[in-house]
């Protein structure tokens, strides 16, 4: 299975397939799953929080994305000390404009690599 090198930002990685879908989901469509730890995120409000703003953005950023299957993990925690709530507004626009860039990253052709 060929897949690409994994599209980073500070909390969040997007990792993609470039595997024939058909062969897997029988589809040929985008498919986007998101992965939200608990080692990261330790209150479900908060995690809740951050897969609604993945699937959100991600059928907004669908035409831009390859036909692959994308996932995308959140793979460090927001600082509590910055967002006292847990679905606060502040945490809200942090997650919503950082997931903006990743999805932009995403859409920028990648380098060929070299195996």
């Amino acid at each position: 299975m060929a897949s690409a090198p994994a599209v980073k930002t500070a909390h969040f990685a997007l990792h993609r397939t470039e595997r024939d879908l058909a062969e897997v989901f029988a589809t040929d469509q985008v498919c986007l799953g998101a992965m939200v730890p608990k080692r990261w995120a330790k209150r479900a409000v908060t995690r809740n929080l951050i897969k609604r703003q993945i699937y959100s953005l991600g059928s907004l950023s669908e035409a831009t994305l390859l036909k692959a299957a994308h996932v995308v993990r959140l793979r460090s925690t927001f600082d509590r000390t910055h967002f006292k709530s847990a679905s606060s507004e502040q945490l809200k626009t942090a997650v919503r404009s950082e997931l903006e860039q990743l999805f932009l990253k995403a859409a920028a052709p990648l380098p060929k690599v070299n195996a």
